[in-house]
């Protein structure tokens, strides 16, 4: 009597009690492994979350790499605007270095000017026509005090000489008021010294005397009264 050989270990299909051994193309099919499933869908979930905590942190650094962008490029735009500033304000410098280094030495030479300007005034026209002597003399005064306005005109100063002109306090000062029936109030009326301008700066103020304007007439019978005692 023949025996019936064992079969393969890998072959044994484990039936539970009270259930028939199951025949045919089913006989040999394995169990699914379900385990082996669960296992693979949570490796590719952890996969998932470790790809998004990846993205996260690169948006993270592109936003602070941005940030840092923006910050350096505004410190520039600043650096470039100063910079600007410095060189706009040295040029400037520079300019009001040329156009008033002169300012000091100007200052001393209207004096002379001033100083020839009496000479000049202070000789009759009767003695310039006698006297020969006296005129060339005069002559050559005139000539150069002309050389020395020439030569202030080139350096940017004029002289200022505001008669009959409306009183400036930024370029005029008041030596005194008097009244005046030809000149309104505020007209100079009298030069006792003349200004200078260098540029637009003032050397010196023109010194002047302005008007108050027509005096006030007396009221009637203001100088006829007479105190009555009784």
């Amino acid at each position: 009597m023949s025996e019936t050989a064992p079969e393969p270990e890998d072959k044994k299909t484990d039936v539970p009690e009270g259930f028939d051994k199951p025949t045919g193309p089913f006989a040999n099919r394995k169990t699914p492994s379900f385990a082996s499933e669960t296992d693979s869908s949570q490796e590719v979930h952890e996969e998932s979350l470790d790809t998004s905590d990846n993205e996260e942190s690169d948006t993270t650094c592109n936003l602070e790499l941005e940030a840092k962008l923006a910050e350096m490029k505004d410190q520039t735009l600043r650096a470039m605007a100063e910079t600007e500033n410095i060189r706009k304000r040295t040029e400037r410098e520079i300019a009001d270095t040329r156009k008033y280094a002169v300012m000091g030495f100007a200052k001393d030479l209207i004096n002379v000017s001033d100083n020839l300007r009496r000479a000049i005034e202070s000789v009759p026209e009767e003695e310039k026509q006698e006297n020969e002597v006296l005129k060339n003399l005069f002559a050559g005064i005139e000539a150069t005090e002309r050389e020395l306005l020439k030569a202030f005109a080139q350096k940017g100063i004029k002289k200022l000489e505001p008669l009959e002109e409306k009183f400036d306090p930024n370029f005029h000062e008041v030596m005194f008021e008097a009244p005046s029936t030809e000149h309104p109030e505020g007209i100079i009326i009298q030069i006792i010294e003349p200004g200078y301008m260098i540029n637009d700066r003032l050397l010196r103020p023109a010194r002047v005397g302005v008007s108050k304007g027509a005096p006030e007439a007396p009221k009637d019978g203001e100088d006829h009264h007479v105190d009555q005692k009784v």
